[in-house]
């Protein structure tokens, strides 16, 4: 199918390459370089960068066993369980431990940080078990937006510790803020590393078709004056997209079955992720129903079109070919444009690129976001002590952090560096304009819990590779039995 790589398999492959490809931790932070395409799809790192998210309920804690006080002098020991999301590879668990060695240097006097490391394929059953036993840990992390969402209810408000410690908060971009507040009122967590999306664009493609570049300003119009929306990307990707005979997509006796380049594509992610970059949603309303947002309907309409109507978006008979790579139809060189997270710098071999905002949909901008950070769950035995070690670990340390996964870093006083990083392996490729994009995330974000997890993640991804690969479909008929469906799914649990 043409998405083919499921949303945790696609992150656990993103998290090993952090490790393998991120930079030193004496070097700026550079984005992860994969060596090879993601395994199978649907669904990004998250992560398993990030395991199934559970189906029931996290338990609420019992009380927390009696903690003997500390010697007068003695640090407290706070545990830092790692598994959720990236970490655990051992060239990670090296530099974490690194981490862990010069915390303790500066701050070992008070805390003696101290890591508890598991596999991912378990850490979730694991933590579970240790919330129910009242064996909390004081800090969990690295975790994706996935995994995050997978402990729902479970995490602490850090609103009141920021409030009374006055902690600066002016260093991270508002909209990344409520990003993390996950539709509530409360300050669940706060950011450390992030990867934007916007629109990778061939440039060789858009000379030899004698068309101006895509604008790299979010909200700016095209070079003609007309406003960047998908309706003009459309116009665009048609053009672009040309048959055996030299004939694009626009002019008559176009041949679609014969197609040597296409114009448009959003690779490596699933249909959440793909709808996504038009505009934020969800599978599930307030209410924990399944629903089909108007937005994500439009926009399953506009790529279906893509596919099989106007031809500009490969279906997957031919992401999947020789042609376009056997999935990854960027860095084949015969795809013009597609929209995916900044960590696909990895992947783009010899094509020459360069960066373009993404377009707007009915006057709104769509930076879909892949993001990872740290949290602290509600039934710790001392919050204001994790706290404390907390706001160190993603502040004076968070640049320690980021190195440690390669990660992108959140804090815009980190981003220069990270930027000239970036810059100097990818010569002329305009970086910024994935920064500007951290202002528009989707939220609610595209990996967000739904009741029955697993289920209704292989109940969307069969719709997905039907819609992906069936011409003559009567798109908003299924959509509507889809939904049917995803309703019984979720009715399973309750």
């Amino acid at each position: 199918m043409k998405k083919i790589y499921i949303l945790s398999t696609f992150l656990l492959l993103l998290s090993i390459l952090l490790a393998a490809c991120g930079p030193a931790a004496t070097e700026a932070p550079a984005v992860v370089e994969p060596t090879e395409a993601p395994a199978a799809e649907e669904p990004a790192a998250e992560e398993p960068t990030e395991a199934p998210a559970a189906e029931e309920p996290v338990e609420e804690p019992t009380e927390a066993p009696a903690a003997e006080e500390p010697m007068a002098g003695e640090a407290i020991e706070i545990r830092w369980f790692i598994g959720l999301g990236a970490g655990g590879n051992p060239e990670e668990i090296e530099r974490e431990e690194a981490f862990v060695e010069k915390f303790n240097a500066k701050y070992g006097d008070k805390y003696n940080l101290v890591m508890d490391v598991v596999p991912n394929e378990t850490a979730y059953d694991v933590l579970k078990t240790q919330i129910a036993a009242g064996d909390v840990p004081d800090i969990v992390g690295p975790v994706g937006i996935r995994g995050l969402a997978s402990f729902e209810g479970a995490w602490l408000d850090l609103s009141p510790y920021i409030e009374s410690a006055s902690y600066d908060l002016s260093d991270f971009d508002p909209a990344l803020l409520d990003f993390y507040k996950f539709g509530t009122d409360s300050q669940l967590f706060l950011p450390l590393s992030v990867f934007p999306s916007a629109i990778f664009y061939n440039k060789e493609l858009f000379d030899e078709a004698g068309l101006e570049y895509p604008p790299h300003e979010w909200g700016a119009p095209y070079a003609d004056g007309d406003e960047w929306t998908f309706d003009k990307l459309r116009d665009l990707g048609m053009f672009l997209t040309v048959d055996a005979n030299g004939v694009d997509a626009t002019m008559e006796g176009f041949d679609p079955d014969n197609i040597v380049q296409f114009g448009y594509d959003s690779q490596w992610q699933d249909i959440r992720a793909d709808w996504s970059h038009i505009g934020a949603g969800s599978f599930v309303d307030e209410n924990g129903n399944a629903v089909m947002p108007d937005v994500w309907r439009e926009a399953a309409d506009w790529y279906y079109k893509g596919m099989f109507t106007d031809y500009f978006i490969p279906n997957d008979s031919y992401v999947n070919s020789d042609l376009l790579a056997q999935g990854n139809p960027f860095a084949s060189g015969k795809l013009a444009m597609t929209a995916v997270n900044l960590w696909y710098n990895c992947c783009t071999e010899d094509v020459g690129w360069d960066v373009a905002a993404m377009p707007s949909y009915n006057g709104n901008l769509t930076s879909k976001l892949h993001a990872d950070t740290f949290g602290i769950l509600r039934g710790v035995e001392d919050p204001d002590v994790a706290w404390e070690v907390y706001s160190l670990m993603l502040g004076e340390f968070a640049g320690d952090l980021v190195d440690v996964y390669g990660a992108f870093p959140a804090r815009q006083s980190l981003q220069g560096d990270a930027l000239a990083s970036l810059e100097e392996r990818f010569p002329g490729v305009d970086f910024q304009v994935f920064v500007d994009g951290l202002a528009y995330p989707d939220d609610p974000s595209h990996e967000g819990l739904m009741p029955n997890f697993l289920k209704a993640s292989d109940t969307y991804g069969t719709f997905g590779s039907m819609y992906q690969s069936t011409p003559d479909l009567d798109l908003d008929a299924e959509i509507d039995t889809f939904i049917v469906e995803l309703q019984e799914v979720f009715d399973e649990v309750e």
